[in-house]
């Protein structure tokens, strides 16, 4: 086992982990919580959220968590992705990993009220935001594979107690479906939870590009962060103009096709920003540009309230655009540069924040927002 110890404003972090094909130092940075329930955050390098990353890198996580699932699956199943941070994660092993079953669908949680049929609820006890809803998806196909699947696939960027992840077994297996259930696979990038979990009647699987475990010495002088109201799940639905073919409503089959008109030059950087659980399609066109040959990277905003230093160099702060009313974030563009940005979203260009589009225009003159109008 490898140690390493970080000293953060309110307490510090002993971390152990196992070297493997990843190390700390690929995975992660750390960075403060502006959340008095946890004080600190293991900000990806990969996932492509908080910090830009290349596609090909990002899909090469997505391949590498495929590649741990066991060899002798079979019969049907369903892929479970947390949102908002492993939506897009959720979707990329999805697509790596659902011809080793005989038939398999993706839903992602979220934190956006749906037209739609509710499966279930769950809580995220530590989060900035803690609820999260499941919808069953609106196919008859897909939703008899749901009630024949005899495989779940549960996928978060990391797994540190395992509590939401047992607090989200419980919920689905306490609804009508999912009665044919014979094993739970468990993939996260980091998994610091040594013990696993355990069902009682159900095997539990876990597997992870990198295992350890932490331990959090508090400063009891610190004072505690106040933390902006962002656990708002209400909003007005007729923002939402996306196609739902992306794992909110079910999802089998995800095709490429957001901004076909855009291609990728060779001596342009360029910045693709997926917007809160919208990730995929956004995803999809950025490798998209790679492929082309640009020099492309990836990140996201999120409602996620993380404090500037360490890990986050700088921090744009907006109105959400799905009518929530909530602050939204982007981490680590502000101080860079960029030839062109390309902002997707799925609700009305009219529903993005001015001063947003003012902070991106100040990185580069060069902005396009996609969206489905």
């Amino acid at each position: 086992m490898n140690n390493n110890k970080k000293k953060l404003s309110r307490g510090t972090l002993s971390i152990k982990y196992k070297t493997g094909k990843y190390s700390i130092n690929d995975l992660f940075e750390i960075a403060e919580r502006n959340n008095p329930k946890r004080a600190f955050l293991f900000v990806s390098k990969i996932l492509g959220k908080h910090i830009p990353v290349s596609p090909s890198k990002m899909r090469q996580s997505y391949q590498d968590l495929s590649q741990l699932l066991p060899t002798n699956l079979k019969g049907d199943a369903v892929f479970i992705g947390m949102a908002e941070t492993a939506v897009g994660l959720a979707a990329g092993v999805f697509h790596e990993s659902k011809d080793k079953f005989d038939n398999a669908i993706l839903l992602t949680s979220t934190r956006h009220e749906m037209d739609s049929e509710l499966l279930c609820e769950f809580k995220e006890n530590h989060s900035h935001a803690t609820d999260h809803l499941i919808y069953l998806p609106n196919d008859v196909t897909m939703r008899q594979i749901l009630h024949n699947a005899s495989t779940l696939v549960l996928i978060d960027d990391e797994m540190t107690t395992g509590n939401t992840f047992r607090n989200l077994i419980e919920a689905l297996l306490h609804t009508d479906h999912f009665k044919n259930i014979k094993q739970i696979i468990i993939l996260t990038l980091i998994n610091w939870n040594e013990d696993g979990i355990k069902h009682s009647c159900i095997p539990i699987h876990c597997y992870a590009l990198l295992n350890g475990s932490w331990l959090w010495h508090p400063n009891l002088q610190a004072t505690p962060p106040s933390m902006p109201n962002v656990n708002i799940t209400k909003q007005r639905n007729t923002l939402v103009i996306g196609e739902q073919d992306w794992g909110r409503l079910g999802v089998q089959h995800s095709e490429d096709n957001l901004a076909l008109h855009i291609t990728g030059q060779p001596d342009k950087t360029i910045l693709v920003i997926g917007s809160c659980e919208f990730l995929w399609k956004p995803f999809l066109l950025a490798e998209r540009l790679e492929k082309q040959g640009a020099n492309v990277f990836f990140c996201s905003t999120t409602r996620s309230p993380i404090a500037l230093g360490l890990a986050i160099q700088s921090v744009l702060s907006f109105t959400d655009n799905y009518g929530q009313g909530i602050p939204n974030f982007i981490y680590n563009i502000a101080h860079q540069k960029f030839d062109q940005i390309l902002l997707c979203v799925e609700t009305t260009k009219e529903s993005i924040d001015p001063a947003f589009l003012d902070s991106l225009y100040a990185i580069t003159p060069e902005v396009e927002v996609i969206c489905y109008e």
